[in-house]
């Protein structure tokens, strides 16, 4: 059985995601051992009524220390479902080829330093793209540019907004992450 790690910052829709996932068994062999936030966020409700332990950690200078230190020693993977902090390059390291996450972009389009939720698909639109999509990828110290682990398109519509691209990226993401998951963990 293997552990996971689930860090968010938000109402935690990726986190039940998985937690649905894990139940079922459509990620297979995983158990989550622990979720963290760092905000105050509905995500923690989530984990809480689930019965899964969870722990807020307040952003700041030694954040990244003090998530270390909030790790169980037996994580075999992290997970970041919705996670908007910035890891330290000492962290990333550290568990280099056991983070992963998803973006609501085809990287490595549309990727990096503030590209997240709505900047996202603001951005796609202002960029006249004819597709968009969701994409897992490792965690590396550089903003969003680990290696792809999953990624899927759907095409842009005329007339499609931000509130619709976000609707769709949901629905692309509430499908790719668990694959993408059962397959680092299990080398599917």
């Amino acid at each position: 059985m293997k552990n996971i790690t689930i860090l968010i910052s938000g109402s935690g829709t990726n986190l039940q995601r998985i937690i649905d996932a894990t139940k079922s068994s459509e990620i297979e062999n995983a158990k989550i051992n622990l979720v963290i936030a760092d905000r105050p966020c509905f995500g923690l409700e989530r984990a809480e009524k689930e019965g899964i332990e969870n722990i807020l950690i307040k952003r700041g200078k030694d954040f990244s220390e003090n998530l270390e230190n909030q790790i169980p020693e037996n994580t075999d993977f992290i997970i970041l479902a919705g996670f908007l902090s910035i890891l330290t390059k000492e962290f990333c390291n550290k568990y280099e080829g056991k983070i992963i996450n998803i973006h609501p972009s085809l990287l490595p389009k549309f990727g990096g330093k503030g590209m997240w939720g709505h900047h996202v698909h603001q951005a796609v639109l202002d960029a006249n793209e004819k597709e968009s999509g969701a994409t897992v990828h490792f965690v590396t110290h550089g903003i969003d540019e680990g290696e792809i682990i999953l990624q899927k398109s759907f095409p842009i519509d005329e007339g499609d907004t931000v509130e619709i691209l976000q609707k769709k990226v949901h629905v692309v993401e509430k499908e790719i992450f668990p694959k993408a998951i059962n397959l680092v963990l299990n080398k599917v």
